[in-house]
């Protein structure tokens, strides 16, 4: 039975955490919630619905991210996979089955949920969002002839891969910088399309002008510096 492990960084997600904790598959050996300095009960429920909570003061998504990270290594149990999710309820958590399917079927060691349009609730994903995906994964197609469509969160990840790729990126960077650094590394990658809807409450990057902006540079920045090298 394969270790598998979630991480969802969550900040003022109070209406929505419970609901994604109680739709995970049982097949998850342990939810970890990195409450972001809160000021809502996140940490409350996600304790109350049976997730391990750890408590990231540091403001962003990737300090979370790489708060759970921490957490994962230092177990008694190493783990095998580590997936990713929002706490905002977007994506569907029983959909983690089709995102660890090439994982263990040995055909990739990363896959990325794509938000596929088809399957993707109308309104789910801001114009910002859609614009700065597709320009996004053109430019990782141009640059690096990536096969790429999307920056989803829900993602998975084989655990030694994931502590191969040195993780850096502290906010809006931190999923382009992972995307980047599997393509670097060569390692195996696959997409599978994923049902998105609208998240509960209003996204803390897109759905603000200063977010979008600061999400936008955070992820060119990555892409351009990557290619100069």
């Amino acid at each position: 039975m394969k270790e598998i492990l979630v991480i969802i960084p969550a900040f003022n997600e109070a209406q929505s955490i419970g609901k994604v904790i109680a739709e995970i598959p049982d097949l998850v050996s342990e939810i970890i919630v990195v409450n972001n300095n809160s000021t809502d009960n996140t940490p409350g429920v996600a304790t109350a619905a049976g997730a391990t909570v750890l408590l990231e003061e540091q403001m962003g998504y990737g300090y979370a991210c790489l708060k759970g990270i921490n957490y994962a290594s230092k177990r008694s149990k190493t783990p095998d996979i580590i997936v990713f999710m929002d706490g905002d309820y977007s994506d569907f958590p029983e959909d983690l089955h089709k995102v660890i399917a090439p994982i263990l079927a040995g055909e990739a060691d990363f896959v990325i949920g794509a938000r596929d349009k088809v399957l993707r609730e109308e309104g789910s994903m801001t114009p910002q969002q859609v614009f700065g995906n597709w320009l996004a994964t053109f430019l990782m197609k141009l640059l690096f002839k990536a096969k790429f469509t999307d920056l989803g969160p829900f993602r998975a990840i084989r655990y030694e891969q994931l502590i191969a790729l040195e993780m850096e990126d502290k906010t809006y960077g931190w999923t382009v910088e992972m995307q980047l650094k599997v393509l670097k590394k060569k390692i195996a990658y696959a997409e599978v399309p994923v049902r998105y809807k609208k998240r509960i409450g209003i996204s803390k990057v897109s759905g603000t002008i200063k977010g979008s902006i600061f999400a936008g540079i955070k992820i060119l920045g990555w892409i351009f510096k990557y290619s100069l090298r």
